[in-house]
């Protein structure tokens, strides 16, 4: 007798294509994910703003490694330059808004397309490298977008940096954390679920595919140029939007705040969450904004008991995040959302399997 890994719970009844590939597996799901964001929305004006605060960056981070993951974690590429997009997102729209007065609703989704435009551009020698090569050439990318932007007063300021407003629409101001912070899950929501729905498209099957095994993808007709450029160029929109947003929350735009560290912070967010997953993206994202200050924490409580603790609290922040991802490559390599999926895999009960 043959073993069947996963099988379906009895009562899943799938008889079409369509119900098979449905954005959520389960209605159990489909009602969680609806109660939880209503949970979110209700809750945020009670959490005070140091959470607040936290739910913001997050929701912002989490933007930038769901497109990160298309890339690296979908279509198999890799990016050392995400950090660089997602500054260049954030100068763009600072850009728009102060050079062309362009509102700033309006110049976050066309700072994306900038950015797309030009990740399109460093993404074409994706075309023809892979590997330690590709890796290189991102990295390059990274240098190259921070020396324009140290360099190009007209667009970013130079070294004095750009101011970037709060937006505005029809008079009624995102100019306080809990205004900011809807609009920011409202782009969440869209970004997760955009992405959702392309990985169940052809394309996304294509992006699968040339993870896999490039030269059966290409045997089957998969255009290789065109998928690893357009790779590149989602990836960049989502690191261009969540660059946008991070600039007009901060209110002021720097080149020191998007160095070679946030790319790497990227590549931990998507390596814990989970490579491939929209949801894991999400995890990784609260996982690596969060585990320094829990450190912290830690640190700061056991230096009562060690006083000469209290000296090494910040390197103890930095050494956290290199630490976890390395843990998670030896001890859970598939991430956080393969430890829920066999948690929830678990849950024998019906009303959770429907």
């Amino acid at each position: 007798m043959s073993y069947v890994p996963n099988p379906r719970p009895a009562g899943d009844f799938r008889t079409t294509y369509k119900d098979d590939n449905r954005l959520f597996k389960t209605h159990f799901e489909t009602r969680s994910a609806l109660v939880l964001l209503a949970l979110v929305i209700v809750a945020a004006p009670f959490i005070g703003n140091y959470w607040l605060t936290q739910l913001i960056l997050i929701g912002i981070y989490a933007i930038a490694a769901i497109g990160l993951n298309i890339l690296v974690g979908t279509t198999g590429q890799i990016s050392l330059g995400h950090g660089a997009f997602f500054g260049f997102g954030a100068f763009a729209s600072a850009w728009l808004v102060n050079s062309y007065g362009v509102p700033p609703l309006l110049a976050m989704p066309a700072a994306a397309v900038l950015t797309t435009a030009v990740g399109m551009i460093f993404g074409v020698p994706a075309a023809r490298i892979k590997g330690l090569y590709l890796a290189i050439a991102t990295l390059a990318s990274q240098f190259i977008l921070t020396d324009f932007f140290s360099r190009a007063d007209w667009f970013s300021g130079g070294v004095y940096g750009a101011l970037a407003e709060r937006p505005s629409f029809f008079g009624f101001a995102f100019d306080d954390d809990l205004r900011y912070f809807y609009l920011v899950l409202f782009w969440l929501v869209v970004s997760a679920i955009a992405v959702t729905n392309l990985l169940r498209s052809r394309d996304g099957r294509a992006f699968v595919a040339v993870r896999d095994h490039y030269l059966s993808a290409e045997v089957m007709g998969v255009n290789l140029t065109k998928y690893r450029i357009l790779s590149f160029g989602i990836s960049s929109f989502f690191a261009g939007l969540a660059g946008a947003l991070f600039g007009h929350y901060l209110e002021y735009v720097s080149v020191e705040g998007f160095t070679i560290l946030l790319s790497i912070q990227f590549l931990a967010m998507i390596i814990i969450g989970g490579l491939g997953s929209v949801y894991g993206a999400i995890l990784g994202a609260a996982f690596i904004l969060l585990l320094p200050q829990v450190m912290e924490s830690i640190t700061t409580i056991a230096a009562t008991v060690f006083p000469a603790m209290e000296s090494g609290k910040s390197y103890v922040k930095q050494m956290s995040i290199g630490a976890a991802i390395i843990l998670f490559l030896i001890f859970e390599p598939e991430g956080l959302i393969h430890r829920w999926q066999q948690i929830r895999a678990s849950w024998k009960l019906f009303p959770f399997s429907r």
